[in-house]
């Protein structure tokens, strides 16, 4: 599978990476229902073995039970992918998730997933949120500082504006942004993303099937069993009206990628791929099975007629 270099580092990643956010299980304020852990374990070695080589995860994600499933995972695999992981929310006893860019927060934070991962070195460690803003210079200082141990390898942001990380930039170089980008998600495409090619900043996106309405494996009736604890249920975009608009894009996205042999999925993430100024896609995974629906996207290529014609269908 080929790889591309994100932004400043030295990493030289797949276009797709295994998101690791449902793998957090149920019980918290942003999860996605129960899950199996040997799912999840099982659904980082197929990626793995068909080539995929990171894995994102976050410490909130099921309250640090992500990173602890992905530090299994890795444990049970020959060749290891890049750890990708993120600091910023944080949580007490109650479960209730807070947030902090303080030093000594950032800098517990690392220790702890350094731990729950069972790693030496993180490969990419990024701020989660920029919350609050007014920490910003102190939270991307001690990432430098993290930097410096050698705690972590490269450093980077997530849901950063422009404004945020020219105020980090003047403290220390970023290697990456983690923003929110799909065909339903398109506010980072006028300025964030050409400020982030213009600056060598790598772009990994997050959800681009937005949330696996794209995925072509969506329907009315998986939406209306959602368990209480899934936090979709609260997203506009899996409400009426826009649900129905939106499963029908995933159907018209099935058109096209049956011409190749391909998914509403993949079409759905390699159109992501597309803009030049996004180096890779995280890809939500929640057992083996899934790996195949999406694996395609990594070397499936649209050509200029048909996102043409997938612009006019949004």
């Amino acid at each position: 599978m080929q790889t591309r270099a994100l932004g400043n580092s030295d990493l030289q990643i797949t276009p797709i990476g295994v998101g690791a956010w449902a793998m957090g299980g149920g019980g918290w304020a942003f999860a996605w229902g129960s899950q199996d852990d040997n799912d999840s374990i099982a659904a980082i070695q197929a990626a793995v073995e068909k080539g995929v080589n990171w894995v994102d995860t976050a410490a909130v994600y099921g309250l640090g039970h992500s990173e602890e499933i992905v530090g299994r995972a890795l444990k049970s695999l020959p060749a290891k992918p890049y750890v990708f992981t993120k600091c910023e929310r944080v949580w007490g006893e109650d479960r209730q998730i807070g947030k902090s860019l303080k030093r000594d927060s950032i800098l517990r934070e690392c220790d702890a997933s350094l731990r729950r991962l069972d790693i030496d070195v993180i490969d990419l460690y990024q701020i989660h949120w920029p919350e609050p803003d007014e920490d910003i210079e102190e939270g991307w200082s001690a990432m430098a500082e993290l930097k410096a141990a050698g705690k972590v390898r490269h450093i980077g942001v997530s849901n950063f504006n422009v404004t945020q990380m020219e105020r980090a930039l003047k403290i220390a170089p970023i290697t990456s942004l983690q923003p929110p980008y799909s065909m339903l998600v398109r506010g980072v495409e006028a300025e964030i993303l050409p400020f982030c090619l213009q600056h060598n900043i790598g772009v990994i996106s997050y959800s681009p099937m937005r949330n696996g309405l794209l995925s072509g494996g969506m329907t009315k009736e998986r939406v209306a069993q959602f368990p209480e604890d899934d936090f979709r249920r609260r997203l506009p975009d899996f409400q009426e009206p826009k649900l129905s608009k939106n499963l029908a894009l995933a159907e018209r996205l099935r058109a096209v990628g049956a011409k190749h042999g391909r998914t509403p999925g993949e079409v759905a993430i390699a159109w992501t791929l597309a803009n030049i100024a996004v180096t890779g896609a995280i890809v939500g995974m929640r057992a083996a099975a899934q790996v195949e629906g999406v694996i395609g996207a990594a070397e499936f290529r649209l050509s200029a007629e048909e996102l043409g014609e997938i612009e006019t269908m949004l």
